[in-house]
């Protein structure tokens, strides 16, 4: 281990004393060769001060970073985040330099690693309520996924993170408040990639899960779109009819009789929930439909403040986030 902490040393000096652009981009680029090879050395770049440096270039302007140095950058703070979560948060300006390179003018590498970072970061539970704390940075996310032809790994990742946020339900009427519910749908309404629908669904479903979301679905008609993503006539798969039972389900417990009443108004709203909870296409669906339907046949008020969780991906628990894949270049994915 002392060999890595010397090689770390030596990493980070190199980094901290490039004398041009040219020698800068080197020691970033080895520094994220490392950190994707050997996971036993990101906690000592981390300890020898690789993260600040790391952080300042994601802000850098030309000639100083380039795309590909800032590509570099960012990957190489994504491999910090699976094993330095604590010395990456308690870098100061971390997230301010996450944020701005989550822009959507950003390049696409640089902003996909980022949200990759902030998904990783908000594993930690106590890491919730800091990180979305940060408007600019919830706005980048949202904004991401409402930029046109984002790729969607991008897209996917961005979504992830907005989940991540949406776990600690005090985040949520922030959420509502910075614009998440008509990006989220303008993106269902447009998405035909199945894992994206899947993700935003599920995203959905968290932030229904808070009062603040009832005007929010009204005015961009969620009720109606989250009625038809549960009929499988629309050729919905599986997971996103699920999520869609939970959104509305969410819906009506945060929002009370008044939530229940938009539901109603839907045509076929019902029939649409009962041939769900009937299609046995899984347990969660199944039980998240009857609940639904008692809530829908029932004429007391819904109480307020109790509410299911939609779920992304196949992670059966909602209160946990899944380890974030890692990145290391726009072709080149693995699992972690």
């Amino acid at each position: 281990m002392e060999e890595k902490r010397r090689t770390a040393r030596t990493l980070v000096k190199r980094l901290s004393s490039a004398g041009d652009a040219a020698a800068l981009a080197s020691a970033i680029s080895e520094i994220r060769l490392i950190s994707k090879l050997d996971d036993e050395i990101r906690l000592p770049l981390a300890d020898a001060g690789a993260i600040p440096l790391l952080a300042s270039h994601l802000v850098a302007i030309p000639p100083i970073a380039s795309p590909s140095s800032q590509e570099n950058a960012s990957a190489s703070l994504l491999n910090l985040s699976i094993s330095a979560r604590e010395p990456l948060m308690s870098t100061p300006g971390i997230l301010d330099a996450l944020a701005y390179s989550l822009r959507s003018s950003a390049p696409a590498a640089v902003a996909q690693n980022s949200a990759a970072t902030v998904f990783s970061l908000l594993s930690v539970d106590t890491y919730r309520p800091i990180i979305g704390s940060k408007k600019a940075l919830i706005s980048a996310l949202i904004s991401l996924i409402r930029s046109p032809n984002q790729a969607a790994r991008t897209v996917k990742d961005a979504l992830k993170a907005l989940f991540g946020v949406a776990l600690y339900a005090m985040n949520r009427a922030k959420m509502v408040e910075l614009g998440a519910v008509p990006a989220l749908f303008s993106l269902v309404l447009k998405e035909e990639r199945s894992g994206v629908l899947e993700d935003a669904t599920a995203v959905i479903a968290q932030v229904a899960g808070c009062y603040e979301s009832l005007e929010a679905f009204r005015k961009v008609a969620g009720f109606r779109a989250l009625v038809d993503l549960m009929d499988k006539a629309t050729g919905a798969k599986g997971r996103v009819r699920e999520n869609a039972a939970a959104a509305l389900l969410n819906l009506a417990m945060s929002g009370g009789e008044a939530a229940v009443g938009e539901i109603r108004e839907v045509e076929d709203a019902e029939e649409v929930v009962r041939e769900l909870a009937e299609s046995g296409i899984s347990a969660r669906a199944k039980c998240k439909a009857e609940a639904l339907l008692k809530v829908l046949g029932s004429e007391r008020t819904c109480r307020r403040g109790e509410h299911w969780i939609g779920d992304l991906d196949s992670e059966s628990d909602s209160s946990s986030v899944p380890s974030p894949r890692l990145w290391y270049s726009s072709g080149d994915s693995s699992s972690y």
